[in-house]
């Protein structure tokens, strides 16, 4: 069985991990992905040595050297393992070893099917933060409507009402 974990940060790790445990195998590939936005054409504007924020003018700059995709890998790498951290500390602690990819991409519905697909996963996780039904312009909502495999999706954990906490 193989199985894609996609978060956000959203996931609460410890449920999540133990239907996870529950549902692999010790052959099971399980994989947790985030997908990091990573605003390139707001960072082509800021290179080129003509750009105001209020010109009309796009970038001047042609491409991107090894220095700055070295940045930018870094920047994905960086925030990718802070994202998935707790969600793999978990899936460990519930004996459940899991690779980790931090994927760029401008579209993280897209890039989380093509996630899958290249995985051939036979499940894919994610987390839900708003209704599905009410707004299907969610990364959950668009990978539920255009994917071809099974989908669990998962709701975040409530938040403390403020209330109760300070009693």
């Amino acid at each position: 069985m193989r199985i894609l974990i996609a978060t956000a940060g959203v996931l609460s790790p410890d449920p999540v991990a133990r239907f996870v445990a529950r549902l692999a195998n010790k052959e099971a590939a399980v994989s947790v992905i985030t997908v990091i936005q990573v605003p390139r054409s707001f960072l082509e504007d800021l290179r080129s040595e003509t750009w105001h924020p209020l010109s009309e003018d796009g970038p001047a700059g042609a491409g991107w050297s090894k220095e700055e995709d070295a940045l930018i890998t870094r920047y994905v790498e960086e925030r990718g393992h802070r994202i998935t951290e707790p969600l793999l500390n978990a899936l460990k602690a519930a004996g459940v070893e899991a690779g980790e990819k931090h994927l760029e991409g401008e579209d993280p519905a897209e890039t989380i099917i093509a996630a899958a697909t290249e995985m051939d996963a036979d499940l894919v996780i994610l987390g839900a933060t708003k209704h599905l039904f009410e707004d299907w312009e969610s990364v959950s909502a668009r990978v539920l409507r255009d994917i071809s495999r099974s989908v669990l999706v998962v709701p975040a954990q409530p938040r403390p009402d403020p209330e109760e906490i300070l009693g």
